[in-house]
């Protein structure tokens, strides 16, 4: 959630939902879970481009430092991740797209025909 605090307002609000939901479905977590989680989370030497706080710090800091016009926050998911995904996986994303392109959308969510269904 503090790392969300330097993004745009409607990701921010998107953002914090959606950690905060996912907190609690995962409060029960056992000890394997919840390390699994946590090295998708936190910064890796071998592929921080791949882990969401890593990640995000880094387009945020490009953001303040005016490196790209426009900043573009996160990354696409490959076909190979999407195949990867169990069916709960492909659900939660589902919604998570549903609130993105709501109605009173504020960004734009590009919509890939080859995604797994």
């Amino acid at each position: 959630l503090r790392l969300h605090r330097a993004l745009p307002a409607a990701l921010r609000a998107l953002g914090d939902r959606y950690v905060k939901e996912e907190f609690r479905k995962h409060k029960a977590a056992g000890p394997a879970e919840a390390q699994r989680f946590l090295r998708e989370w936190e910064a890796s030497a071998r592929r921080p481009a791949e882990n969401y706080a890593a990640l995000i710090q880094q387009q945020i800091n490009e953001d303040k430092q005016n490196l790209r016009e426009k900043t573009v926050y996160g990354i696409p998911l490959t076909e190979e991740k999407l195949n990867d995904f169990r069916d709960e996986q492909i659900g939660q994303l589902k919604e998570l797209m549903d609130e993105a392109t709501k109605s009173n959308k504020k960004f734009a969510i590009s919509k890939d025909s080859d995604h797994k269904k």
